[in-house]
């Protein structure tokens, strides 16, 4: 079983793509927006975005249908790379590059960070220009925001967005490939690490298009997208209170996560306040979305030093998520190359 360098083939096959994915990140934060597969799907979403003489049906048909869809055509990709691309010390490149391309759309660090940061910096000195930058990050109205309540609902989006926006993609994309060596292994058959990073692959971007439907339709306002907010509420169940304890490892604060946990149930999601909560009292700050909750991880808002603190925590909690994702694959190559 050939590979590169000290690593087997299984897997290179399996952690390049994650790799990959990430230094894409670092390097240009997002694909160009014309070519981008979640503005692409965006596109695909947008005429049911309207009313219907029987919504609840229509919402259940795109809840199903247009996820599978995104998984089936970058889950197929991926495995018809590996087909019939070519090989190197059995390694399937083409299928690698695919999955890599795949998983850098789906998975949204940088970016994140580089909005929250501007943000903050803006909130010092141009107010005006930090109510429009924050747009980018939180649905509600910034006009009447202070510079303080910016830099929470910065700060909030960031913590929230590193959940649905980086762990759920590689946390999916880690399921999907345990599920195929599993199910491999049940069924009797011998596990492949290229039938590991199709329905890895195929994982992570049913997750995307989940989350990327909650964006647009899953609001109260629209009957058409209740069913989406339920799947997306139950996707992002366990990858919200993974990012949780990303921030705190990040923070080096196991206490932080304990604390959290009350204040998570103060916002109405049942998601969204696990991770938020954990930065909030990680950092020592008082998040507030007026008229909806307080998270008070502190007794004032986040001054523009411990704003940024939060954004250098998101990003080392993403870090974490990667190392994570990172050792649990070197471990299911492993089964694989036993089996």
């Amino acid at each position: 079983m050939t590979g590169a360098g000290f690593l087997p083939a299984p897997a290179v096959t399996l952690l390049a793509p994650l790799l990959l994915a990430v230094a894409l990140d670092l390097a240009f934060a997002e694909p160009p927006r014309r070519i981008h597969p979640v503005a692409l799907f965006g596109r695909v979403v947008a005429p049911f975005d309207r009313e219907w003489a029987r919504p609840g049906l229509v919402g259940v048909a795109v809840a199903v249908a247009l996820p599978l869809a995104a998984a089936g055509v970058c889950g197929g990709s991926v495995a018809l790379a590996a087909e019939y691309g070519p090989q190197t010390g059995g390694v399937p490149v083409l299928a690698v590059a695919v999955a890599a391309a795949v998983c850098f759309s789906a998975a949204s660090l940088r970016m994140l960070c580089d909005v929250t940061g501007e943000v903050v910096a803006e909130s010092e000195g141009d107010p005006d220009a930090a109510r429009e930058s924050v747009r980018a990050l939180v649905g509600r109205d910034p006009a009447a925001l202070s510079p303080g309540d910016l830099r929470s609902a910065a700060v909030e989006s960031a913590a929230e967005n590193l959940a649905d926006g980086f762990v759920a993609p590689l946390g999916w994309f880690v399921a999907g490939a345990t599920g195929a060596v599993a199910l491999g292994a049940a069924g009797g058959l011998p596990a492949t690490a290229a039938g590991a990073l199709a329905a890895g692959v195929a994982a992570a971007a049913w997750a995307k298009a989940v989350n990327t439907l909650d964006s647009m339709l899953g609001y109260r306002s629209k009957p058409v997208g209740r069913a989406s907010a339920r799947l997306d509420d139950a996707a992002m169940f366990l990858p919200a209170r993974a990012a949780a304890c990303c921030l705190a490892v990040a923070a080096r604060s196991p206490e932080s996560l304990r604390r959290a946990r009350s204040l998570a149930r103060e916002p109405a999601s049942p998601n969204s306040g696990w991770p938020m909560a954990t930065a909030a009292v990680a950092v020592g700050v008082r998040l507030e979305k007026p008229g909806a909750y307080v998270l008070a991880g502190g007794s004032e808002p986040p001054t523009p030093a411990a704003a940024r603190d939060a954004v250098r925590l998101v990003g080392a909690a993403g870090g974490v998520a990667v190392a994570a994702a990172t050792g649990w694959l070197l471990a299911l190559t492993g089964v694989v190359a036993w089996s």
